[in-house]
């Protein structure tokens, strides 16, 4: 572990298992960042938002010269001070929950609770190399990743008053990055995430009538039917939910009920990373050219309902032909009512097709 010029904690992962040499010491200066964040209850919805205003002035788009996700060579200065690197995982100069957030402004407003954005934001970076994709990484690297992904689930659960911790990855200008090296993100919230509390108290009823877990049965009737299954090894299958809401949405699920990323075994760590590099490969050929997604972890709560989760992957794209893309308007943007143009069936067929 190191320290960047500004104090924020940077953690170097290698692929090997040698010992790792003398890292560079940051020598920047940097200002100090005064991080405002605010959690605010909507009494309408029963859900928490966060307003981080001082993220306004974050990095967008720059110039691959000026990457601060690059190494630290031919004179650059960036949030990695090594020349070269396999796998970094640093604090979020513009995060949108952090251990300090300040004072809470003075509010008046008595159906509005408020209180400070406590929490944990961390960037990943998956590469040294610029260019690169997910999908490009050897599955040596996609481990090293997972590794990180593990660790630092089982550090930010530690913290204090940390209720869920979710890895994601953005990836895509259309999506909206404002970073196009390969990265992915990890928040740590004070709360459960409200997609993620609304399944819960799903499984939790299923569980009620059924004494059965809701998601080892979505996995078993996907299995069984087949038809949106898009790829499968030993320890996992990849398919696409009959009620997906994207013209693009896979999902990875173990075979076995686990709660979380560190509950994983070596042998479906292993299997995992080949599965998802041979999906990801997929889908960039999918309308030749790469393909923007979200790709969310969904991994138990911290404390609570260990027993009801299941460990799975989420991803989707909102690009639902190679030159269109779906935006949310009214009955979903609004309503919450998704509506997909196009069927998960046929999804599925495609991927299967595209197989190496």
């Amino acid at each position: 572990m190191a320290r960047l010029a500004d104090g924020r904690q940077l953690i170097y992962y290698d692929d090997g298992d040698g010992e790792p040499g003398a890292r560079p010491v940051d020598s920047r200066e940097l200002p100090e960042l005064a991080v405002a964040s605010e959690l605010r209850y909507d009494p309408l919805v029963d859900e928490w938002v966060a307003i981080a205003a001082h993220r306004q002035g974050r990095t967008h788009l720059p110039e691959v010269a000026e990457c601060p996700l690059c190494p630290s060579r031919n004179g650059a200065k960036t949030e990695i001070p090594a020349a070269d690197y396999d796998v970094v995982v640093f604090d979020n100069r513009f995060p949108s929950l952090a251990a300090d957030v300040g004072e809470l402004p003075a509010g008046d407003d008595d159906m509005v609770p408020r209180q400070p954005g406590i929490g944990h934001c961390e960037v990943v970076c998956f590469s040294s190399d610029h260019n690169g994709s997910f999908a490009q990484l050897t599955p040596t690297r996609a481990r090293t990743v997972l590794e990180a992904w593990a660790d630092r689930t089982i550090e930010l659960g530690l913290q204090p008053g940390i209720e869920q911790v979710v890895p994601f990855e953005n990836r895509g200008v259309e999506i909206g990055v404002t970073l196009q090296h390969p990265h992915g993100q990890i928040y740590a919230f004070p709360f459960a995430a409200p997609r993620t509390a609304r399944m819960l108290t799903t499984a939790r009823s299923y569980r009620r009538r059924t004494w059965r877990n809701l998601f080892a049965d979505v996995l078993a009737a996907e299995r069984k039917a087949g038809t949106r299954v898009v790829a499968e090894n030993e320890h996992w299958t990849a398919f696409v939910p009959a009620a997906a809401r994207w013209p693009v949405e896979v999902h990875f699920y173990p075979h076995r009920q686990v709660p979380d990323l560190p509950a994983l075994s070596d042998a479906e760590r292993d299997a995992f990373c080949h599965l998802y590099l041979d999906v990801l490969r997929r889908l960039d050929r999918l309308y030749d050219r790469p393909l923007p997604y979200i790709a969310a972890w969904q991994q138990a709560m911290v404390n609570v309902d260990r027993d009801l989760s299941y460990l799975r992957l989420e991803l989707f794209s909102l690009r639902r032909a190679t030159d269109k893309l779906k935006y949310l308007a009214a009955a979903e943007s609004a309503l919450g009512v998704f509506i997909n143009d196009v069927r998960p069936e046929d999804v599925a067929q495609r991927l299967r097709d595209l197989a190496d």
